[in-house]
C-alpha cells in the first residue's frame, strides 16, 4: 500500500511528460534566460543523481533490493548511472517483469542474452497464431523491447530469436520398413 501524500505511477508519469514538454518548450524558446534556465535544471539533476549514488554506496544488500523493486526508483538509478545491476540483469528482470502479461495473451516471452550489445529474446506467441495474429505478436516485441531498453539503456537493440518451427508429426507406420512377404 501506498503512503499517504506519496505520488502513484499514475501522477508520476503526468508529472514526467510534464516535465518533458517544459524542457522541449524552454529549450526550444529564444532568449537570454533559456540559457541559465536548463542549466539549472540539469545541475539540479546531477545533484539529485549524486544523492541517490550516495545512497547506494549505504544501502545493504537488504535495503538496495527494496530500492530496485520500486519502478520509479530503479529508473532514476539507472538515468544517474548508479545503479548496481549490470545491463543484462537489468534486462532480464525487465523481461520478467512482462512475462504474465505475455502469457496472459497465451504466449511467453524469456531472456535469451546478449550478442554484442543487442539483447535477445526468445518470444513464443500462443495457440498457434504464428504471423496471423493481427500484429499481435509486433506489439508484444514492441512492448518487451520498449521495456528492456528502458531498463538497460546501454544496449543498442533488443531483438527476438526466431521461433522454432513446431515439430512435425511423422506416424508411426510411415517410419517402418514394410515386411517382406514371406
Amino acid at each position: 500500500m501506498a503512503d499517504p501524500g506519496r505520488l502513484d505511477a499514475a501522477a508520476v508519469e503526468a508529472r514526467l511528460a510534464r516535465l518533458d514538454t517544459l524542457l522541449e518548450g524552454l529549450e526550444s524558446t529564444p532568449g537570454p534566460a533559456t540559457g541559465p534556465a536548463v542549466e539549472a535544471v540539469r545541475l539540479v539533476t546531477e545533484v539529485y543523481g549524486e544523492a541517490l549514488a550516495r545512497v547506494m554506496d549505504r544501502a545493504d544488500a537488504d535495503l538496495a533490493g527494496h530500492l530496485l523493486d520500486d519502478e520509479l526508483l530503479d529508473h532514476l538509478l539507472v538515468l544517474h548511472d548508479v545503479h548496481p545491476e549490470p545491463p543484462e540483469r537489468r534486462a532480464a528482470r525487465a523481461v520478467e517483469r512482462l512475462r504474465p502479461a505475455v502469457r496472459e495473451r497465451g504466449g511467453d516471452v524469456e531472456w535469451a542474452g546478449l550478442e554484442g550489445e543487442v539483447g535477445r529474446v526468445r518470444l513464443t506467441t500462443g495457440g498457434g497464431c504464428g504471423s496471423g495474429c493481427g500484429g499481435g505478436t509486433t506489439d508484444v516485441a514492441d512492448a518487451v523491447r520498449e521495456a528492456v531498453l528502458a531498463a538497460a539503456p546501454e544496449l543498442a537493440d533488443v531483438q527476438p530469436l526466431p521461433e522454432d518451427p513446431a515439430p512435425a508429426f511423422v506416424p508411426l507406420e510411415s517410419l517402418r520398413r514394410p515386411q517382406e512377404a514371406r
